[in-house]
């Protein structure tokens, strides 16, 4: 049985007391909810507070990106190990942000998966196409190739701690969000294609969430379906009674 998993990618919003007072808000609404994972990625600035707020709670810590490197001359950057000093267990990879702005192609994305593996975290890699591919009908050739690239090397037992974030790039921050028909496809899809790289017994096993304008009106249908397996939740994990209710998503 594949627990769900809820996320919130907080992205560059939240200063250090807001995002204290948001994951207080959360940690005192959801302290019941003990049949689903409950995950929030602060921006770097604020992982610290936040994870002492969270302390002893039911709610999960990740960042939202890493470098692939342990240490070194990289300024600006994020170890793994810096990441597990302050308490993460998860880390966002290839979010389609990073991709188009900073250009990140897949096998820079499969060295971050290689070594967030190493080091004991479990990676949330995101995958989806432009609605240009969707358009051309290239959808499912695009998503399977970043998938097999982004997954290359990574093996069964590993398998194991990756999560895997559809996003179609084209209702990302757009107000519009893919039906529950168009996301469950995509997610079976995925599903066929990590049994072909894994055998069934991993591809039953992995979680795929759904990333792409998830809101309080529309996670009980995406969530009803039955490869979908939590949600990537962006804007609507910026606020306490949004992010709650998609936490609290009904069957």
């Amino acid at each position: 049985m594949r627990v769900p998993l809820m996320a919130g990618n907080w992205k560059m919003h939240k200063g250090v007391g807001q995002a204290v007072a948001l994951v207080q808000a959360l940690k005192e609404s959801l302290a019941d909810v003990t049949d689903r994972e409950i995950l929030v990625c602060p921006p770097f600035t604020t992982l610290y507070p936040v994870a002492e707020t969270l302390r002893g709670s039911n709610i999960e810590l990740g960042g939202q990106n890493i470098y692939p490197k342990e240490e070194g001359a990289y300024t600006g950057e994020v170890s793994p190990t810096m990441l597990l000093d302050v308490g993460c267990r998860y880390v966002i990879l290839g979010h389609s942000e990073r991709r188009r702005y900073f250009k990140e192609a897949d096998e820079f994305i499969n060295r971050k998966v290689d070594l967030v593996l190493e080091h004991s975290l479990r990676p949330i890699l995101c995958v989806g196409e432009t609605l240009e591919q969707r358009e051309a009908g290239q959808e499912v050739a695009v998503v399977a190739k970043q998938v097999r690239e982004c997954l290359a090397g990574v093996t069964g037992e590993g398998m194991k701690e990756v999560v895997i974030a559809y996003e179609p790039l084209w209702a990302i921050g757009t107000g519009r969000t893919a039906t529950p028909e168009q996301a469950q496809t995509m997610h079976q899809t995925i599903r066929d294609i990590l049994k072909g790289l894994y055998g069934p017994e991993t591809a039953q096993a992995t979680r795929i969430i759904y990333g792409g304008s998830v809101k309080p009106g529309n996670v009980d249908d995406l969530m009803r379906e039955p490869d979908i397996d939590g949600a990537l939740v962006g804007g609507a994990s910026l606020k306490a009674e949004s992010f709650v209710r998609i936490v609290r998503f009904e069957e």
